[in-house]
């Protein structure tokens, strides 16, 4: 159940992402929205990847990779936040829908762990 609302919820994600890259450029910004539209689309790409992992120590990293990548993107939402590209309530909705796909990784990976232990 989680691991399907996790994959909805980064492709969500993506989609917004998508939808901000396209808002920045058309304010010819191109270093961030270049940076944010990688790793924010990653997200779901390395979620989606885990799917078809080679057991469990390969489908732990995919979401290891899914999880920097949400806390790099948490880095440029707050960066285009600071610099006047994206205002506050964008901002607090970006990084709220982030931060629970990060919260979510860290569980999956979590019960991943623990379930290969035992």
């Amino acid at each position: 159940m989680q691991e399907s609302k996790l994959r909805d919820q980064s492709t969500d994600f993506a989609v917004r992402i998508i939808n901000l890259t396209k808002n920045l450029k058309s304010k010819h910004e191109t270093v961030i929205s270049n940076q944010i539209g990688r790793c924010g689309t990653s997200i779901g790409a390395n979620i989606r990847e885990a799917q078809y992992a080679h057991g469990k120590a390969d489908f732990i990293s995919k979401l290891q990779i899914a999880l920097k990548e949400a806390n790099e993107t948490g880095y440029w939402l707050e960066l285009l936040f600071k610099t006047d590209y994206i205002d506050e309530q964008t901002y607090k909705s970006l990084d709220s829908a982030c931060t629970s796909i990060r919260v979510m990784l860290i569980s999956s990976i979590n019960t991943t762990k623990q379930n290969r232990e035992n």
